[in-house]
């Protein structure tokens, strides 16, 4: 496990968040990621940027805030994949006011039921019918006409040390004693998977050492693993080329969805978003970075 005053460089706090460079700086300057220099470094504790996560989390959870968007010409897509903030930089380029809210799926969800957020992303498995997102989409946005249009594929798999050493290619092998997990955050996508495929198994996750150990984003799992604080954890096959010292076992292929309202599929900010998709400019970047399926981007997946 990380330590909380262990020193992170700008890149490290931006493949944490899954953003960009810039977004690391402009947070610092406006002072909601704290930060230190270590001569004409800048650095950042694991522990403040933490708790810039349980904020921001706190910010898009309670029930009592007013909607994040007022104005149906500005547009927030939530989701943690960075293919999103180039999808909403592409959106901002057509004069839409295009803003990101960086939480996982589940919360993604309920969010777009409280029209927080105008755009939705969801990689979730439903275990009893083998689909990706429709059924959560039916239990969390209940009689909410929705569309759910396709962004990408990804495979799903285990982060584990070089070599695999304590040999885990299955889902069954977590079950192995002495197989320490390194776990996301509750409502992650990843986080469903992995409690999915334990109940499927017949499991108790207490019984799996480390299950309530629970950590931000890809990234953070997968150097945890790659830094000996655990053995195995659950994530997209993209952050592993990203992180030394680990290897990547591939086990299922994810559809990475996104879920908008009905009513507002009509809107200019979502015309747009749908233009920029079709268009092939964005299947094209993220086909030649590797670790994405695009050959369904755009397409409608479901209407309900």
């Amino acid at each position: 496990m990380m330590r909380n005053d262990e020193a992170l460089t700008v890149d490290e706090v931006a493949t944490i968040l899954q953003v960009g460079r810039n977004t690391v700086y402009a947070l610092k300057d406006k002072g909601e990621i704290n930060s230190y220099k270590v001569g004409r470094k800048l650095r950042f504790t694991y522990a403040d940027v933490q708790s810039y996560i349980a904020r921001s989390k706190t910010a898009h959870g309670t029930d009592t805030r007013e909607p994040l968007v007022q104005d149906r010409e500005r547009f927030v897509i939530c989701g943690q994949d960075i293919i999103l903030d180039v999808l909403s930089n592409y959106v901002a380029q057509t004069g839409v006011e295009s803003l990101r809210a960086y939480i996982g799926s589940y919360d993604a969800l309920t969010d777009l039921y409280k029209d927080r957020v105008q755009v939705a992303s969801s990689h979730l498995w439903d275990g009893e019918t083998g689909e990706y997102n429709v059924p959560f989409v039916k239990k969390l946005l209940p009689s909410v006409p929705v569309v759910v249009v396709n962004l990408v594929y990804r495979m799903q798999g285990f982060y584990v040390a070089k070599g695999n050493p304590k040999g885990l290619f299955s889902w069954e092998d977590l079950l192995k004693s002495g197989v320490r997990l390194v776990n996301r955050e509750k409502g992650a996508g990843s986080r469903v998977l992995l409690d999915e495929r334990i109940r499927l198994l017949g499991a108790e996750p207490s019984s799996i050492e480390g299950y309530g150990v629970e950590t931000q984003s890809h990234i953070a799992v997968a150097s945890m693993v790659a830094r000996g604080r655990g053995d195995v954890a659950v994530g997209s096959e993209k952050i592993a080329r990203q992180v030394e010292g680990i290897d990547f076992v591939p086990l299922q292929k994810e559809r990475y969805d996104l879920v908008v309202k009905r009513e507002n599929f009509d809107t200019r900010p979502v015309r747009s978003m749908m233009g920029i998709l079709e268009s092939g400019m964005l299947r094209e970047e993220f086909a030649a970075l590797g670790g994405y399926d695009t050959s369904d981007m755009g397409r409608i997946m479901w209407i309900g």
